[in-house]
């Protein structure tokens, strides 16, 4: 346990903690903070030294928290955040002269759809702003919007509720994503007598696709459960498999060997909303952020 007063830590070392705690890289942590990684290391050093405890452990090219870290972790930085957020209320966000850096959780198949668009944009608005993508924990959304380690969350419509606020961006219709060599029309009988791939970053579960079908008593063979969108368009060349999909996603996948082609089956649209802290609505940043998020979506 900590045997120094807390009033003597260092507030710096906090920001070296954060970045070493999300990052669990020495490289990345410094390449945040625009310092060396030797300053990382020595910031370390003291910290391990107030804490009484090693706080990381090096494990190959990753820093690991260890269990006391991972405890006091939450607490540290939902406060580092606070005081951040508190000072923000004494000062403007000016977009042409800040280097703030924005943190947006996303689905990996949502991120082309959104942050080419958007970073785009951010560069010319704002050149010295950073953006990070950081990858989607849905079951810990609020967790992360609450302390800071997220500023925007953007996935699939979730049931969600205060002290998480969202808005809509964007409805997107489902398709079929086939071989070319298919060369027909795709009836509902042959939909249904197909075999399908499906995408998903849980090992076990229905998709959201399957869930809509279901609930019309509809069921499908389904042959194949991937991570990743572009495993499955390389599995769908010269192949009989279809993949049910958002048409955006589709568009993005899209070449001279698939096609796209209409789903023979109703599912409702595939609603995209943008989530965030209740604690963060009048900040200024952040409320830039929301609304260039929103001009791009």
């Amino acid at each position: 346990m900590p045997d120094k007063p807390l009033q003597q830590l260092d507030l710096n070392l906090l920001k070296i903690f954060e970045a070493l705690y999300e990052e669990q890289n020495m490289t990345r942590a410094a390449e945040r903070l625009f310092i060396t990684p030797s300053a990382i290391s020595h910031a370390v050093k003291r910290l391990r030294e107030h804490m009484n405890d090693p706080l990381f452990e090096r494990k190959a090219s990753r820093v690991q928290p260890t269990s006391l870290c991972r405890r006091i972790a939450p607490l540290l930085l939902s406060h580092l955040n606070g005081l951040r957020m508190a000072v923000q209320q004494f000062t403007r966000f000016d977009p042409a002269s800040s280097e703030q850096r924005f943190n947006i959780m996303i689905h990996d198949a949502l991120e082309p759809l959104f942050i080419p668009a958007l970073f785009t944009r951010m560069r010319s608005l704002a050149p010295n702003v950073q953006l990070a993508c950081r990858p989607l924990d849905r079951p810990n959304i609020s967790r992360h919007l609450a302390t800071g380690q997220a500023d925007i969350a953007i996935d699939v419509a979730l049931p969600l509720s205060k002290p998480v606020l969202h808005q809509r961006l964007s409805t997107d219709e489902f398709v079929v994503l086939r071989s070319r060599h298919h060369q027909k029309a795709l009836t509902q009988e042959e939909y249904l007598s197909a075999q399908h791939i499906t995408v998903s970053h849980r090992a076990t579960g229905r998709v959201i696709e399957d869930i809509n079908l279901q609930q019309q008593s509809i069921n499908r063979q389904q042959v194949l459960r991937c991570q990743s969108y572009q495993t499955a368009k390389l599995l769908l060349k010269n192949s009989e498999y279809l993949l049910t999909i958002p048409t955006s996603i589709a568009k993005g996948l899209l070449d001279e060997t698939l096609e796209i082609v209409a789903l023979p089956v109703t599912l409702p649209g595939l609603d995209i909303d943008m989530y965030w802290h209740e604690n963060s609505e009048q900040d200024e940043a952040i409320r830039w952020l929301r609304e260039q998020i929103r001009l791009v979506s």
